[in-house]
């Protein structure tokens, strides 16, 4: 029994979640047009109902950057990420009101009609405020050409708080913005089914108030 348990602990090489939650079983290979970059919060990662694990694991075109709200990323290096390859990176980001008072950089304006595989989306896979803090701490972001998802659906996100029920998680709203660029080119249905199934697992460990039973 202990070696079993044991082995339920130990983190899975690919996912890196112990063996009890890992989610290999739910990764849907996907071969995105437009190029998915996630600057993650390190607390984020480790996060057991974080979904940008299974968005990377799943896009066969994106990559993870560490990305720590407390300590500014060199500006070289964020640059090479962004704009490596020569593409044109756009940032998904509401915007924010009072980025004038704040003394932020206004957003460079979105380009003309880009094909897919010219574009690279930026994600932010923190907390409102530490994805905040990020683009505060950098100017290259606040430069970025943003995307903005109008009128979502309902989140399927059922097991963290949110301020309402169109705040997505970082796999659907990247899911989303992706579907929009690419102009439905793409199917991510089965990624988003892949994310139900996250959640209600998520749900079986330990039930969230709003946690709904699949039929």
């Amino acid at each position: 029994m202990m070696g079993s348990d044991l082995t339920k602990r130990i983190p899975c090489a690919r996912c890196h979640r112990p063996g009890c939650t890992c989610i290999c079983g739910l990764i849907r290979p996907i071969a995105n047009q437009v190029e998915l970059l996630i600057l993650q919060d390190p607390q984020e990662a480790t996060h057991a109902k974080n979904t940008a694990g299974l968005l990377h694991l799943s896009l066969i075109n994106s990559h993870v950057m560490p990305s720590n709200a407390n300590t500014p990323l060199d500006s070289g290096t964020l640059k090479e990420a962004l704009y490596s390859g020569g593409k044109c990176p756009l940032l998904l980001y509401p915007p924010i009101p009072e980025a004038k008072s704040l003394g932020l950089l206004e957003p460079a304006t979105p380009p003309a009609a880009l094909p897919p595989e010219q574009l690279r989306l930026v994600v932010l896979d923190a907390t409102w405020r530490k994805s905040r803090k990020l683009i505060y701490l950098h100017p290259l972001l606040q430069s970025l050409p943003r995307v903005a998802l109008e009128n979502p659906p309902p989140s399927l996100y059922l097991i963290r708080k949110a301020d309402s029920e169109n705040q997505l998680s970082t796999l659907e709203a990247s899911c989303y913005a992706l579907q929009r660029l690419e102009q439905d080119r793409v199917d991510y249905s089965p990624l988003l089914d892949a994310m139900r199934e996250f959640v209600a697992r998520q749900c079986a460990f330990r039930p969230a108030p709003n946690c709904v039973k699949n039929d």
